[in-house]
């Protein structure tokens, strides 16, 4: 065994080796034992190594509190399974090993609440990927948003479980408030959209915290229609919505002092003789309207509506989660999440994703970006333009025109949201949970920094 990363060796009893398997995972270069990281893929790969335990001891580095995040959320999230639709897999037992992670410092409480609270990330984690995994035809608008209802009121049940308040804006009531972003992209689909908005409000709260995720159930990209390939896995296209959801639940189960309004804009994007037009002029919630020009760039126009729906509740800060641009994968690569808007916001939203382990790379917002999105000659906004460079920022710079000037962040996680790739370390095939991590990391920051004043 050389120690490469995410390299796994299994010996069975004998020898000296008392236990019934042994599994030996690599770290990977020098000096990785201190790396969280490094830690937490070696996590994810044991995970997998150890299959049909009823018990398992984990002798990773786990000597302080982000050590013991990473050994947690990787070993949860390296053995994380979709089986829902494999007929092989429904009679298996499916239970979860008893895990103890051993530690010299074991005893410390900071440890024990680190581990507590990764476990509680972890199965957020766990719950987007399964909403991101799940074919389109049982996810629509309706279905998510019910699904979103369900999560809730398991989130809410029992005594001592947080208080969120929770509302459903169905076709008609989106019509009623002048959702025309909402209601445009869904127009072509026989599944109506609908808007989910959560409100967590801690009598503790130090910080308000606004989020907003796109909901696109399914991206055919309307009737400027992508290529079949680029299809395949554009179920994926609600990821942002699934993780701000997950996240303000999270956040609640973990009880951090701070406000959040979440908004969960849904639609299917979908061809029919409904469906909207490029050259339609779309009025958005709060009257900006926007001439629509290429109706596979979508995602801006139900986040216009969300962003200005949470603007309203006056926070201190907003943060939206989208797939929304495949110009930022080709910037970034498919593990790295584009950032931009207020500079203190991104600045601190990257550090967050650092410190749950996740990519994350500031991007700007150029001057001239501001002209592109302005350039419509019927509307208000243009909703997208043909110039072939910068569409991430074209698009970070439309979003920007319904923040009202707060301070506000945009994640673009249309790269690290899906894995279509085998598994490795603790991303698995799929649905990643991308910016659950980040967002629960980034409100505990702004509770500390708050509360120091």
């Amino acid at each position: 065994m050389t120690g490469d990363e995410g390299e796994t060796r299994l010996l069975p009893s004998g020898d000296g080796i008392t236990s019934p398997l042994l599994v030996l995972v690599g770290l990977g270069a020098e000096g990785a034992d201190r790396d969280p990281g490094a830690v937490r893929r070696a996590a994810g790969a044991a995970a997998r190594a150890a299959t049909n335990a009823a018990t398992v001891a984990i002798a990773l580095p786990a000597e302080d509190a982000a050590l013991v995040t990473a050994v947690v959320e990787g070993w949860a999230l390296g053995g994380y399974r979709f089986t829902t639709y494999r007929e092989e897999t429904r009679s298996e037992d499916t239970s979860a090993p008893e895990v103890v992670v051993l530690s010299s410092s074991a005893r410390r409480a900071d440890l024990q609440q680190a581990a507590t609270d990764a476990e509680v990330v972890a199965r957020a984690v766990a719950a987007t990927r399964d909403w991101v995994n799940t074919p389109p035809v049982d996810l629509t608008p309706p279905a998510f948003a019910d699904a979103v209802v369900a999560a809730h009121k398991a989130a809410t049940k029992g005594r001592g479980a947080p208080e969120i308040e929770l509302t459903v804006h169905d076709e008609a009531s989106l019509a009623e408030l002048g959702c025309g972003g909402i209601l445009g992209v869904g127009a072509g689909s026989s599944a109506p959209p609908r808007l989910v908005e959560l409100t967590y409000t801690p009598a503790d709260a130090v910080a308000h915290l606004a989020l907003v995720g796109k909901g696109i159930t399914f991206d055919s990209g309307g009737l400027s229609i992508k290529p079949g390939g680029s299809m395949t896995t554009m179920k994926c296209d609600m990821a942002g919505a699934a993780a701000v959801v997950q996240a303000t639940l999270a956040i609640a189960e973990l009880g951090l002092p701070v406000a959040v309004s979440t908004f969960a804009p849904m639609a299917e994007n979908m061809v029919s003789g409904s469906a909207t037009r490029p050259g339609d002029v779309l009025k958005m919630y709060g009257g900006t309207t926007v001439e629509v020009s290429n109706t596979d760039a979508e995602g801006r126009l139900v986040l216009a509506d969300a962003l200005v729906r949470a603007t309203e509740r006056e926070p201190d800060v907003v943060l939206d989660v989208a797939t929304l641009t495949g110009a930022m994968v080709v910037a970034l690569g498919d593990r790295i999440s584009g950032v931009m808007g207020s500079d203190e916001v991104v600045a601190d939203v990257v550090a967050a994703a650092t410190d749950a382990g996740e990519a994350m790379w500031p991007m700007p917002l150029p001057s001239e970006m501001k002209e592109r999105v302005r350039s419509s000659k019927v509307a208000d906004l243009a909703q997208h333009d043909w110039v072939r460079w910068g569409g991430g920022l074209f698009a970070g710079a439309f979003l920007r025109e319904f923040t009202d000037g707060l301070p506000w962040a945009h994640l673009d996680i249309a790269g690290p949201a899906f894995h279509s790739g085998g598994a490795t370390g603790h991303l698995t095939p799929g649905g990643t949970g991308a910016a659950v991590p980040t967002l629960v990391a980034y409100a505990r920051h702004l509770a500390a920094t708050r509360a120091a004043g």
